[in-house]
């Protein structure tokens, strides 16, 4: 258990403490206001002050979230009782001094936001992301924590990956670090689990749901989840040793939630607004993603990731790794456990490729510049505009189309071999390892499974250094697939919405880069006056306007920004937007590549996971 020892803190100056706990007891009396009570109790202090801070980031988080902004009426006392004067030494710290060896600091902690990052305390639930719940000291993160939870309502169970302490409510961690990667769910939930074999080892896998729906509902969920977690053990040939023995899937399912997913190193955090049945289990796509963390991040972990700092921010160029093929496993492995059908995937694929080939980002950024900009995009705060849909792309659906482009090119060039053998590889030379990998490792890895070293560095140095556009008609054709656009008849402008302020058609999106709208110098908040000889006070005016065209033809628009009318020329294109399709006539050579990539289609005439 190598990562329960790790220290996370490299930003803090460490304090060797000679003994010591933290314990926390956790009270909900005024749940219906979103407040919980906490009482953090240090012991065994060296130091003449005592250092308390709140964490700014959290796991599987880039950006900074400020907790402590959630946080007051802080009192300290000492081990008798005696009240102690708290300083508040800069945003995100208290100072205490005075103590006597030890140090109980009471606060009220607001939380109203059930996700994976942040906290929501209400009369359903108290659903606890611990960075954004519990102060910690400076020296103490090496040291053992307990939590003990005094529940508002006594049906209350407890979901956590934490060890159970000596009571009910009581948990524990063998260190801080391991206790701020926890994330808790105290409510009335349902749970489900079964015993996985691996390695001839027995692990159990839990499914902890807070929900509205039923019974039936949560069974017919559960076999879904162990036929997913069932392909992913395929792909790395083994499941982690989990450090307790156990796996979580902690989920809550319900309208006041903000829908979520978060991976910890034992337990996910899966929310949603729908319930299984209104959202038609379309769920489980979210519950492979996070599981698929488990290997991969979790394990197989960046280097710039590990130790993980709380209090900083966290920056690695290899999110298009950690993310971006996690998000294309996600539904890959949803595929071969037939709970979609090969029509439904093709429709997904067409959707990474379309995005690939049209996200605007990629003239700016390669896959590694947009990991490193996590911290600002990554459930980042600002009020300043940007212009993420011109100069970014997400690394998520990005980097699925890369991996999506690496697993078709090592299965066109290298037969027998797929991207599972490189994330295989990946999981035995770092991830059962726990050692860190570095850029280099991920370059170095894909010429050792594949024994040649110039496609490893061509692939690299095109697509995930650079910026090089893949050619996925190329890539897909062995498959039986080809790329096709949507639509090549009616004319196009571009991406445009409108808010009718009256009969002002206002632009309510940014325009993207290259399109003829864009070209032609309109901005968000322009009104457009004329396109042609129609005037434009409504969509429907719009859409007639543009059925007088065809792509080719040129015309005048009018428009006014920032108060001056413009008058240009515009010449109508086409839609770029793409689809992925089955040639008219596939082969058996074909058939069996795709069949060896996504698994042969469900036979029967339902589909579990329609909307996925």
């Amino acid at each position: 258990m190598k990562k329960l020892t790790a220290i996370s803190f490299a930003v803090l100056s460490a304090t060797c403490m000679a003994q010591g706990k933290t314990s926390y007891q956790v009270s909900f009396d005024n749940a219906v206001h979103h407040e919980a009570r906490i009482s953090a109790t240090f012991t065994g202090i060296e130091n003449q002050v005592l250092e308390v801070q709140m964490s700014r980031a959290s796991p599987g988080r880039y950006a900074m979230h400020e907790f402590i902004k959630n946080v007051y009426n802080v009192t300290a006392v000492n081990s008798v009782g005696q009240p102690l004067e708290v300083t508040r030494a800069n945003p995100y710290q208290w100072q205490i001094a005075g103590h006597d060896g030890e140090v109980t600091l009471t606060y009220t902690l607001f939380g109203d936001r059930g996700d994976g990052t942040y906290t929501q305390i209400d009369r359903t639930h108290a659903h606890l992301n611990m960075p954004a719940t519990f102060a910690w000291a400076t020296g103490f993160e090496q040291l053992p924590v307990e939590v003990e939870f005094r529940p508002f309502n006594p049906k209350w169970k407890v979901a956590t990956q934490l060890p159970q302490g000596d009571s009910k409510y009581a948990f524990t961690a063998p260190n801080l670090h391991y206790f701020l990667d926890s994330p808790t769910e105290l409510s009335d939930h349902q749970v489900r689990a079964w015993d996985v074999e691996s390695n001839g080892k027995t692990q159990t896998i839990k499914l902890a749901l807070h929900h509205d729906g039923t019974e039936e509902d949560l069974d017919k969920y559960t076999e879904m989840a162990k036929a997913v977690v069932n392909e992913q053990i395929k792909v790395f040939g083994e499941l982690p040793n989990f450090d307790y023995g156990e796996y979580t899937f902690i989920a809550c399912y319900l309208p006041h939630v903000n829908g979520d997913g978060m991976e910890h190193r034992n337990s996910t955090i899966l929310t949603n607004t729908k319930s299984l049945d209104e959202g038609e289990f379309s769920q489980l796509g979210t519950l492979s993603h996070e599981f698929f963390h488990a290997w991969n991040v979790e394990r197989i972990r960046p280097k710039e990731l590990e130790p993980f700092n709380f209090i900083g921010a966290n920056m690695t160029p290899s999110l298009w790794l950690a993310e971006g093929f996690t998000t294309y496993y996600d539904r890959l492995t949803i595929k071969r456990a037939n709970e979609m059908k090969e029509g439904k995937f093709l429709k997904h694929l067409g959707s990474i490729v379309d995005q690939a080939y049209n996200m605007r980002g990629r003239l700016y950024l390669s896959p590694e510049g947009a990991s490193k900009m996590a911290t600002f995009v990554d459930a980042g705060v600002s009020v300043d505009r940007t212009n993420y849909s011109n100069n970014y792309f997400s690394y998520y659906t990005y980097g699925r189309a890369m991996g999506m482009a690496l697993d078709l090119a090592i299965r066109g060039n290298f037969p027998g071999k797929s991207l599972d053998d490189y994330m295989r590889q990946l999981w035995i030379d770092f991830g059962r390892k726990e050692i860190p990998y570095t850029r280099e490792d991920a370059l170095a890895t894909l010429a050792k499974i594949t024994g040649d070293q110039r496609f490893a560095e061509k692939f690299f140095a095109d697509h995930i250094f650079g910026q090089s556009k893949v050619d996925f008609a190329a890539l897909l054709a062995p498959a039986g697939l080809t790329v096709k656009q949507v639509d090549d008849e009616s004319p196009y402008l571009g991406h445009v919405n409108f808010n009718f302020n009256g009969n002002d058609a206002i632009v309510s999106n940014s325009i993207l880069v290259n399109s003829p709208l864009y070209q032609v110098g309109i901005e968000k908040g322009d009104q457009i006056v004329k396109l042609g000889r129609r005037t434009i006070r409504s969509q429907s005016l719009w859409n007639k306007a543009l059925e007088q065209f065809k792509p080719g033809d040129v015309t005048t628009i009018e428009y006014i920004q920032r108060g001056e009318t413009v008058k240009k020329q515009i010449t109508f294109t086409t839609n770029p937007k793409v689809k992925v399709v089955k040639m008219d006539d596939v082969s058996e050579q074909q058939q069996q590549f795709l069949t060896d990539w996504i698994g042969e289609d469900k036979k029967d005439e339902t589909e579990n996971a329609d909307s996925l």
